[in-house]
């Protein structure tokens, strides 16, 4: 079974969905025959890769209010996240352009790594302060993740993995995804946000159950345990 999850590194909820989801895949009883891919999705593909004002004041601009309003919003945030297990830090986050972070994270796929790449990048934004729009430091997780530096360096240089980023934002777009994270399931069953891990496990469950039998053309000869 096949789930694809689309988020941003720069998105809190993403953070707690993960935490809540990996939650619900330990449990579940066939985990071991599931595959996650991470699917890239930008928040703002306009930012620079790195804001010149703190997450308060951003939050406060973005929303039209004060930024004591805004505190107030992260304050609340960090208490959902602490529940998850989670420490975030927004007195400390660094905002900015995430592009080049999909772009890693589709490298890290193809090494098999990406769910330590991922774990690394939204640790590193949302906990550790990390500019995560700057291509040094997107180096440094990368390797940190395990990621050959050779092909890190050369893909930051580049624009490697760019249309693949952008197809996952299109296929965004015609499941009808505006907002993350967003599960789907076999391109079958979707769940949007940070669900609780008992909705996260009754998704894993209907998806399993409502897997396709392979259609089959029967009548030809082959052996079975019972011989020839």
């Amino acid at each position: 079974m096949h789930v694809e999850i689309w988020s941003d590194i720069a998105c809190p909820w993403c953070y707690v969905g993960k935490r809540r989801f990996e939650a619900a895949l330990a449990a579940f009883e066939h985990r071991d025959d599931v595959t996650v891919t991470w699917r890239s999705f930008e928040l703002d593909p306009a930012a620079p890769r790195e804001r010149p004002v703190d997450g308060a004041t951003h939050l406060a601009e973005k929303y039209g209010t004060s930024r004591e309003q805004a505190v107030a919003m992260q304050q609340r945030m960090t208490d959902v996240a602490a529940e998850a297990g989670l420490e975030f830090r927004f007195d400390i986050a660094r905002g900015g352009n995430t592009f080049d972070a999909h772009r890693l994270l589709h490298l890290a796929a193809a090494h098999g790594a990406q769910a330590a790449t991922k774990e690394r990048l939204m640790r590193a934004y949302l906990t550790e302060g990390e500019a995560i729009g700057d291509p040094e430091t997107l180096e440094r997780l990368g390797v940190e993740a395990g990621l050959p530096a050779g092909e890190v360096r050369e893909l930051l240089a580049g624009d490697r993995f760019a249309a693949e980023v952008r197809e996952d934002e299109r296929a965004a777009a015609q499941f009808g995804i505006h907002a993350v994270p967003f599960f789907v399931v076999d391109r079958a069953l979707g769940a949007s946000g940070a669900q609780p891990p008992e909705v996260f496990g009754e998704l894993l469950r209907r998806g399993w159950e409502a897997r396709a039998a392979i259609p089959v053309v029967a009548g030809g000869e082959a052996c079975g345990p019972d011989g020839c």
